[in-house]
């Protein structure tokens, strides 16, 4: 468990790292990469927590 909370920690490290790219260069696909990073990142969080509630539950 310790280890799935550092990997969605270092993928939201790297969103925000592409999101600063993109800022600095004004390139859009750093922009492209840091939403489809975010996005699989929260879907990857938000199927922990479920069976983390679903534990609880059962």
């Amino acid at each position: 468990m310790l280890l799935f909370r550092w990997l969605i920690l270092l993928c939201l490290l790297g969103a925000a790292v592409c999101f600063a790219f993109y800022v600095g260069t004004g390139q859009a696909r750093f922009l492209r990469w840091g939403w489809k990073t975010l996005q699989w990142t929260l879907l990857a969080a938000g199927g922990f927590f479920t069976v983390l509630i679903l534990e609880r539950v059962a």
